[in-house]
Parts: structure tokens; C-alpha cells; sequence
């Protein structure tokens, strides 16, 4: 029981991490039609900075707000200089393009601070059977849930935000500018991705240490819905309480191959995932 009860909170651990990542793929995604496959090094930049920012200053804070900051700046960055030149054009153009983005910041994050493992600290302790880094990790991925929820649904800015995400001709003919909305959506998608990037980095930082991650958030995302944001939210926390049971009772190397064997489920029997809400179609 207490070996359950580890890999249990294990999971819910990496599932945050899982989940916020997702979570920023999935607030794109819905705002774009893009699938961001740029996010992991948007987010590996991100912590890159925290990294030098720790260093120079010899706080983890500091460098933790001017990862959520250089997020920020990226995300609207991309949009408006990359993603915003294409849309309208092929669905692949954008896809290409994140591909692209992916590449070229991994290669620059290489040059700038070399291909060698740097050792990044945790954010609290991290001993014990649930230390206070998985605590943290819990704490600020619901917290950062709490206020998208909050902005999405309390606040003007997070009406026009839908409004430019679901109807953006309507909404540009009530005076909404979409195109400051749908940049909006990507600078927080971006916030939400640099948080996962310094949550998931710990212990050591290199040019594909997030990889993986982004493996397993496209996974959640999907087994939630692309459609829903906190679908992709339990999505990520349920592939993580999977991954870790299979870890902790099979074996860490079919932690991949069971990552698949969930999407490949969830697919044949909810395309649009577990938590996508039905559509009708005319025929």
C-alpha cells in the first residue's frame, strides 16, 4: 500500500507538469487552430534565462518571475512576427513554422549556454515522500488554473478573448481587436508553458530536457480534449498517475510505450477526447 500511495503522489506531480503544458497548447490551440510544437523551447528559453538570472543574482525567485516574463515576451512574439504572417494560408504553414521555431531556439540554446547539463535548483526542498517542490508544482499549476478560469469568465478582456477565439468576424465588427486578443492568448499560453518548463527542468537543464514532457502534454492534451482547457488539465494529471503506475509496477522504459497505448485508447473511443463536448453537424 505505502508503494501505491508513492507512485500515486508521484503522479499527481508530474501530472501537474503535464497538465500546464497542456494546458498552454490547448489556449492556442483554441484561439489559432495551431498546434504550438514550438512551445517546449519557448519554455526551454525560459527556464534558460531563469538559469542565468539565479546565477547572477543568487536568488531562484528573481529568476523564476523573469521566466514567467520571458515567456510572456516570447509567446506574444512569436504570434505577431511568425504566426500572424501565415494565418489564412495552408494549416500546415503554422505547423511548419512552430517546427521551425522549435529547432532554431534548441540550436541557440546550445550555443549560448553549451550542450552540457546545467544543474538548476528546485524551487522548495524535494526530499521526502512528497516534498515540498511537488507541493509547489500543485499549488501553482491550480493556481494558475484558478485565474485563466477566473480571467476567461469574470473579466471584459477574457470575453473579448473568446470572442476572438470562437467568432472573430463578429467580434471584429464589435469593435474587438482581434488581433491583440488572439497575441494575449499566446503571451499567457506562453506564461502557463514557462511555468511547466521551470517545474519540470529540476535537476539539471540542457537543450532537450523537455522533450519528453512535451511528449507526454500533447498526449494529455489530446486524451482531454483541444478543445477544453481543463480537460486537458485532468488529462494531464490522469496520464501522469498512469505513467507513474506503469513506471513503479512495470518498469520506467514502458512509461512511453504506455503514453501511446492511452492515446491510441482514447482515440478509438472519444476522437475528441474524454472531456470534448459533443458537436452536431448538418447533413
Amino acid at each position: 500500500m505505502d508503494h501505491f500511495i508513492d507512485l500515486t503522489l508521484s503522479g499527481l506531480s508530474a501530472g501537474a507538469v503535464y497538465a500546464a503544458l497542456a494546458l498552454s497548447l490547448v489556449i492556442i490551440y483554441q484561439a489559432t487552430r495551431v498546434v504550438n510544437f514550438a512551445q517546449p523551447a519557448l519554455a526551454l528559453i525560459s527556464v534558460y534565462i531563469a538559469y542565468t538570472v539565479s546565477q547572477a543574482t543568487g536568488s531562484y525567485w528573481l529568476g523564476f518571475g523573469a521566466a514567467l516574463a520571458t515567456g510572456l515576451v516570447l509567446g506574444a512574439a512569436t504570434e505577431r512576427l511568425l504566426i500572424r504572417p501565415v494565418h489564412g494560408r495552408s494549416p500546415l504553414s503554422a505547423i511548419i513554422v512552430t517546427l521551425g521555431l522549435l529547432l532554431v531556439l534548441q540550436g541557440l540554446a546550445g550555443m549560448i549556454w553549451s550542450n552540457e547539463p546545467h544543474s538548476f535548483s528546485y524551487p522548495l526542498g524535494f526530499r521526502g515522500r512528497f516534498s515540498p517542490s511537488d507541493w509547489f508544482a500543485l499549488a501553482s499549476v491550480g493556481g494558475a488554473a484558478l485565474l485563466l478560469f477566473g480571467l476567461y469568465r469574470f473579466t471584459p478582456l477574457g470575453l473579448r478573448m473568446r470572442a476572438a477565439a470562437f467568432r472573430p468576424e463578429a467580434a471584429r465588427l464589435s469593435g474587438v481587436r482581434v488581433g491583440l486578443m488572439l497575441t494575449t492568448g499566446w503571451a499567457i499560453a506562453s506564461v502557463i508553458g514557462a511555468l511547466a518548463g521551470m517545474l519540470a527542468a529540476p535537476p539539471f537543464i540542457f537543450p532537450n530536457v523537455l522533450d519528453a514532457v512535451f511528449i507526454y502534454a500533447i498526449a494529455a492534451a489530446v486524451v482531454g480534449g483541444l478543445e477544453n482547457p481543463f480537460g486537458a488539465l485532468a488529462g494531464g494529471v490522469l496520464l501522469g498517475l498512469c505513467l507513474s503506475y506503469v513506471s513503479g509496477y512495470a518498469g520506467p522504459e514502458l512509461t512511453t510505450l504506455a503514453a501511446l497505448a492511452v492515446l491510441v485508447l482514447v482515440l478509438s473511443i472519444r476522437p475528441d477526447g474524454l472531456f470534448s463536448r459533443p458537436t452536431a453537424r448538418k447533413v
